[in-house]
């Protein structure tokens, strides 16, 4: 299984306007959804990584989590501070730290662990993804299985 790897870090400090709680809800609701071995999970070494680097940040919601299309394979991870919901996501509560994702992202990362890596010094989220048939040689892209 090829997995693949990127740093999550705040691109800024803005204060967001408050989300809606029944926005929140419904995207638990979608998310509660999914087939257990196909939600979005994390470790608790990710939950203290992404605890820290929200620490500071009240407008931070959780992890958005998603994927772009990219590189010579076909699709990047894209991470960043949540900050609102959007019509179409889902929240996993994941060890009591949200990941947040779209629903088109979430067909390439169902059933995805998301941990935190420290190895010699360098220091990332690494997303452990069942769905990842190959992945380029540089590790920046991937395609994953398709599905029927």
């Amino acid at each position: 299984m090829t997995a693949q790897t990127h740093s999550a870090q705040p691109v800024n400090h803005t204060p967001a306007a408050p989300v809606d709680p029944a926005a929140i809800q419904a995207a638990r609701e979608r998310a509660a959804a999914v087939p257990e071995g196909e939600r979005l999970t994390m470790t608790e070494a990710a939950r203290k990584h992404l605890e820290r680097t929200f620490a500071d940040d009240p407008g931070a919601l959780g992890l958005r989590l998603g994927i772009k299309k990219s590189g010579c394979s076909g699709f990047a991870y894209v991470m960043d501070v949540a900050r609102e919901v959007a019509d179409d996501d889902l929240w996993f509560e994941c060890e009591g730290m949200p990941i947040i994702t779209d629903a088109q992202s979430l067909d390439a990362i169902r059933g995805a662990e998301l941990d935190y890596v420290v190895e010699g010094l360098t220091r990332m989220l690494h997303v452990n993804n069942p769905n990842v048939e190959d992945s380029c040689g540089c590790g920046e892209s991937f395609t994953v299985r398709e599905t029927d």
